[in-house]
């Protein structure tokens, strides 16, 4: 065991989060700049852009890193955004913490000033909330390629393409050929018309425009089963109207993910009014990278799209036109998987009782009782949630059984509800009853109408009458590049749903930091506390007088470098000394005018908050504005402070294990005490 001294003057830990920490500063704001992550024992990249993918995949040793990589991946499991934020602000006010530790400032005056602060400051932006009815009109800026304002226009009607059935070996009609970025008339594929030039026709898949009583969400099988291309300009032609503006708002640039999410909008709006909810279901939206496409092929299909064997494939081939019978698996399908128990503890990993790196060869017996029970009850469909064993995948294909594995449980949960399919854990509790009815299975099929053929993985379909279920297949030619898209839009998904969930969004571009950095400034010039809190009143009088200030500032300057690496980052200062200098401009400007809420929220609604006199028109109302999550933005700073707080009440840090010669060896081993 060893043991050392945290050294309060220079605090080991908090240098290692700085340290950290400083790997993610390019990630902030909109122009990311990407990493790659390079596997050194399978020699793999992928491209990432995602401040959790990057700390969980360094090797983190050490006790800070650890504490970390937990609280970064709490944020991102709770609201997929923010991350960059809290490393960032880990990372500086760490160093700030330190720098008040070498002017000799006692820990408990730092911990309960900067906690005080932030909580001044989180109630201080409130004022600056914009509710979600009120978006439309704060960023409402005409948009050349909206010509409907006037019109009863919102997002959940800008899917005006006719769409193409399930099973149908016809491409659709109105599926684009046209590239992205090519400003020619985007021309409907078969045909040499303008796309412009069909919209007065009248369209018969839009619930807006088709004929009463032929709904294109009927439960009859074979009617649900169109699917949307999310990068067609029908995608965008209302993108600024309704939520189109709070979904563009959220997408800090990604237009791509933005057009999937208005093709999910405007499928899910429909069932949001039938179930008296404006909310996005995020459960019921699931991916699928498909690599050897361009990205222009990306789309939304309704059902479930997941990669297949070309020997499921054949398996595929001969169901066209069958409906199956579906049995749905809440566990792994292997002899020796055993569950923990019916009333599952939440984040509990099932252990297998004999692992087998070979993927675990079945015993013949095994294999065929469960075959038998499967043909017995004539399923032709398995949706395991768990993993599947390699032998009894290949008895299932020569039987003409489709067995699918590693399906998500909300997957499992839209197939049961649309096929009256009910989960079981074990093959040996099917009966009658929990065998669906109504799934179809069919090849994916891009949007000009060709059914993929890409070597070891096909993109097959699965779907059912009236499955609440739509899949975003994300297309890419390369493969390090699909994970990365695959953030993106779970990223912009989670934002819109948070926002509709908060019920309010922050003007983005900096406004909410800039705003907590003035009203730092201002407290750290006030007498007395900067709240009511206990803790705060049980301090000296002469520690709030000699410390307040400095530890203030110090907070403060966290968001000051915040905002200075996002105009360095989006190019709008060619240093940092300069941003803090466009910084400290801002904020005598915002002082001056006697409320810097209201300077601030001008600012924004003029297209931006941290403009420069560099940019070309300053003096030109924009039509770029970017929102933020009010719970995700505010969440991200207290994770941050309390991660950092929490280090710097650390005295110590305590070894054990086999690591002592590791350590002996090291050039650090004169700051440990072995005991």
């Amino acid at each position: 065991m060893a043991f050392r001294d945290a050294n309060a003057r220079r605090h080991i830990g908090l240098q290692q989060l700085s340290s950290l920490a400083s790997t993610g500063r390019t990630f902030l704001g909109p122009m990311k700049l990407h990493k790659f992550i390079v596997d050194e024992i399978t020699n793999q990249s992928s491209l990432i852009c995602s401040a959790a993918r990057l700390i969980g995949s360094l090797d983190l040793t050490n006790a800070a890193g650890q504490l970390l990589n937990e609280t970064i991946q709490a944020q991102n499991k709770e609201f997929k955004t923010g991350v960059s934020t809290l490393l960032f602000l880990v990372g500086v006010w760490s160093s700030a913490v330190v720098e008040c530790l070498q002017q000799n400032i006692p820990v408990p005056a730092i911990v309960s000033l900067m906690s005080e602060g932030l909580s001044s400051c989180c109630e201080r932006i409130q004022c600056l909330q914009i509710p979600i009815p009120d978006v439309k009109r704060e960023l409402s800026i005409p948009i050349n390629s909206c010509s409907h304002q006037g019109d009863d226009c919102n997002f959940k009607k800008c899917q005006v393409s006719p769409l193409a059935g399930f099973g149908s070996a016809k491409p659709a009609l109105a599926s684009v050929v046209k590239a992205v970025g090519d400003k020619s008339p985007p021309v409907l594929s078969g045909r040499g018309v303008p796309a412009s030039s069909c919209l007065t026709r009248k369209l018969t898949h839009s619930r807006h425009f088709s004929t009463p009583g032929k709904s294109r969400f009927s439960s009859q099988q074979g009617n649900f089963q169109p699917y949307w291309d999310g990068m067609g300009p029908s995608a965008d032609l209302c993108g600024c109207c309704g939520l189109g503006h709070l979904a563009v708002a959220l997408s800090h640039g990604n237009q791509t993910s933005v057009k999937l999410l208005q093709s999910i909008a405007a499928h899910q709006q429909e069932r949001a009014e039938c179930r008296g909810s404006s909310q996005i279901n995020v459960a019921g939206v699931a991916t699928c990278c498909v690599l050897g496409l361009p990205e222009s092929y990306s789309c939304v299909s309704p059902g479930f799209v997941t990669l297949v064997s070309p020997e499921q494939a054949t398996v595929i081939k001969h169901f066209a036109d069958k409906t199956l019978r579906v049995l749905l698996v809440d566990g792994d399908l292997t002899e020796q998987y055993r569950h923990l128990g019916f009333n599952r503890p939440r984040n509990v990993r099932t252990i297998l009782e004999h692992p087998n790196p070979q993927g675990g060869r079945a015993g013949d017996t095994w294999l065929r009782r469960m075959l038998d029970i499967l043909m017995s009850f004539e399923v032709n469909l398995v949706l395991v949630k768990g993993n599947v064993c390699e032998d009894f995948m290949e008895r299932s294909v020569s039987s003409g059984i489709l067995v699918i594995g590693c399906v998500a449980r909300d997957v499992l949960r839209a197939f049961g509800a649309a096929t009256g399919a009910q989960a079981v854990t074990y093959l040996s509790q099917l009966d009658a009853s929990c065998v669906g009815n109504g799934a179809q299975a069919e090849l994916w099929k891009a949007r000009d109408g060709r059914a993929l053929d890409l070597g070891e993985l096909i993109p097959a379909r699965i779907g059912a009458g009236g499955i609440d279920l739509l899949t975003v297949v994300l297309t890419t030619a390369l493969p390090s590049k699909a994970q990365l898209l695959e953030e993106q839009f779970w990223t912009l998904l989670y934002r819109l749903h948070h926002a509709l969930k908060d019920g309010k969004v922050f003007p983005g571009g900096g406004a909410v930091e800039l705003l907590c950095l003035s009203h730092i400034q201002a407290l750290a010039e006030q007498p007395g506390p900067p709240g009511n809190d206990k803790a705060m009143r049980e301090l000296p009088s002469p520690w709030l007088a000699e410390y307040k200030s400095i530890v203030l500032q110090a907070l403060g300057s966290g968001w000051k470098r915040y905002l200075s690496m996002l105009l360095c980052n989006t190019a709008r200062a060619s240093s940092e000394l300069e941003a803090g200098t466009l910084v400290d401009h801002h904020l005598q400007t915002a002082a001056a005018c006697g409320s810097p809420s209201a300077y601030i929220l001008e600012e924004f609604r003029r297209g931006g908050v941290l403009r420069s006199g560099s940019d070309p028109f300053p003096d030109q109302v924009t039509d770029v504005k970017v929102c933020d999550n009010v719970a995700a933005k505010t969440e991200a700073w207290r994770r941050a402070l309390d991660l950092v707080l929490l280090v710097l009440q650390t005295d110590a840090e305590i070894i054990t294990g086999s690591r002592r010669s590791q350590i002996l060896n090291s050039p650090m081993s004169n700051e440990f005490m072995f005991l």
